[in-house]
């Protein structure tokens, strides 16, 4: 069976790579883009099972505008409108915005959501939560 594939898109290297090792240690393939331009081209690369997408990147809103491309109608990025990402951000602690996407679903189209740091453990639990397993 063929391993899930993880595109992460932040441009802190440190988080990436500590995410990485962490990821590909349990079995999964990663690539990794970083930025929003480069994370939108990266899916339609690897086609990836899974987005890992941070918040503040080239601007303080650009996961927001990268999320919103994918999951809305826009006839480049329709075939991913089902990539389950998985937002990771130290907003709350840089900007003091909270999100969830639940309530916020319109604006922030993601299906989960985490302040960094992010634990080793809770990585693994929120992506094998979104990859259903």
């Amino acid at each position: 069976m063929a391993a899930n594939k993880i595109l992460i898109v932040d441009d802190d290297p440190d988080v990436v790579e500590a995410m990485k090792l962490t990821l590909e240690a349990n079995g999964y393939e990663v690539s990794e883009a970083s930025n929003g331009k480069e994370g939108l081209e990266k899916v339609k690369e690897v086609n990836p099972d899974l987005l890992i997408l941070d918040v503040m990147m080239d601007s303080d809103t650009e996961g927001f505008q990268v999320s919103y491309k994918l999951k809305t109608p826009d006839p480049e990025y329709a075939a991913y409108a089902n990539l389950p990402i998985l937002m990771v951000t130290a907003i709350g602690k840089e900007k003091g915005m909270r999100f969830s996407p639940k309530k916020d679903s319109a604006y922030l189209p993601v299906d989960d959501f985490v302040e960094k740091p992010i634990q080793p453990r809770v990585l693994l639990e929120k992506v094998k939560t979104l990859l259903g397993k």
